[in-house]
């Protein structure tokens, strides 16, 4: 997704285009009830002729809503967005119903009252595709390598690399180990440069022959003598795979083994799936340091307990204005004493784990005792 006017606080709207199934999702978690939603739409229309005869076609147009209802097809990737006309239009009285539908490459316009942090967040994190490149590989041959970004839409080539490296000779093979040595030195320094570990879960190192193991054996043994934690910190995210040469294309055949599909699979949710384990370890040995349920997260957080908040998407979508923003303080309290939170999409088995679970909970940097009685945490939890 990308958008094409900026929000400031002069301009409270945003003109968004979806390019892929995960943006329809993004833009589902957007829309709200009370929001303004501006895009093209086919419109039956009745034309009386001067004879009397009715005739009745469908034409184009451009309709502002008012949000009242929000629908999301998953199976067809549609987002249906119900509301009345609030702007003049030749075919369409103002306060008459209308639905949009919302569909992958067509644009519409957003406007809130209010963006609140997590609808801020919810669009860098759609726009970005950099915030969502959660696999990065480098594809390399002597001399030349590729490192690139790669997400489920498009293939980012973030850094190119291209060195003349001395063949081996007979008796002089100081001058090819030189060349060797400097092109996997610069290689380092890229990954250290255009490879965010926050974000990535896995880099693919890929290259004909034994390249790709004799450059890891290098990078590693250099992160050990020169102390480079970053990469010391994210070893087991390297994996070694074959290609049949260093260009971009190459990565293509990378992508699509499927030893390699099997590793990756899914590898955007597991940051949020080992935080449920630990969430669910934590209860099991240390009950006074895992909380679920909106009261008992918020007495936890009164006392800036909370080390790690996890919190369904599905709570954000609440119709009730007042209930969203309970939810929204809660994520901007957590921050502000140091707190990590992970916004969990109700759509993967790990998001309706916590639902279950009331879609929010917590990991406690230290035991609390639990003073609220069953009776209240189950009413407010309903409310």
């Amino acid at each position: 997704m990308y958008y094409i006017n900026l929000l400031s606080n002069t301009c409270r709207s945003v003109t968004l285009i979806p390019e892929e199934a995960e943006d329809m999702w993004h833009a589902y978690n957007l829309v709200s009830i009370g929001d303004t939603v501006r895009s093209t739409t086919i419109r039956k229309v009745q034309t009386e002729s001067a004879t009397g005869s009715v005739a009745s076609n469908k034409v184009r147009t451009t309709l502002t809503i008012s949000v009242e209802n929000i629908d999301f097809d998953t199976q067809a990737c549609v987002l249906r967005v119900k509301g009345r006309n609030i702007q003049e239009n030749q075919y369409v009285k103002m306060g008459a119903y209308h639905t949009l539908d919302l569909e992958m490459n067509r644009k519409f316009q957003l406007a809130k009252h209010y963006w609140d942090i997590v609808a801020l967040e919810r669009i860098e994190m759609a726009c970005d595709p950099t915030q969502h490149a959660d696999l990065a590989a480098v594809v390399m041959q002597e001399g030349l390598a590729h490192i690139c970004l790669v997400t489920s839409a498009m293939t980012l080539v973030r850094a190119k690399i291209e060195t003349s490296i001395p063949r081996k000779r007979k008796g002089m093979c100081g001058q090819h180990d030189k060349g060797i040595t400097k092109f996997y030195d610069q290689i380092i320094q890229a990954i250290q440069r255009h490879v965010n570990f926050d974000v990535v879960k896995c880099v693919l190192i890929a290259s004909p022959g034994f390249l790709k193991d004799q450059f890891i054996d290098y990078m590693f043994t250099q992160a050990l003598k020169l102390d480079i934690k970053i990469l010391l910190e994210n070893k087991s995210k390297f994996l070694a795979v074959h290609s049949s040469s260093g260009h971009k294309h190459a990565l293509k055949e990378v992508l699509s083994d499927p030893a390699v599909t099997c590793r990756l699979s899914d590898t955007k949710a597991s940051g949020e799936v080992k935080a449920l384990d630990d969430f669910y370890q934590m209860l099991q040995n240390d009950p006074n340091r895992a909380f679920y349920g909106i009261r008992h997260v918020e007495m936890a957080n009164e006392q800036q307990a909370i080390e790690t908040l996890l919190i369904s998407d599905e709570l954000f979508r609440s119709q009730v204005v007042a209930t969203r923003q309970r939810y929204v303080q809660l994520v901007e309290s957590v921050r502000e004493n140091g707190g990590e939170v992970k916004v969990f999409s109700s759509l993967h088995v790990s998001g309706e784990q916590l639902g279950q679970l009331s879609g929010v909970a917590a990991i406690l940097r230290f035991p609390i005792s639990d003073d609220i009685s069953e009776d209240e945490a189950s009413s407010s939890d309903e409310d």
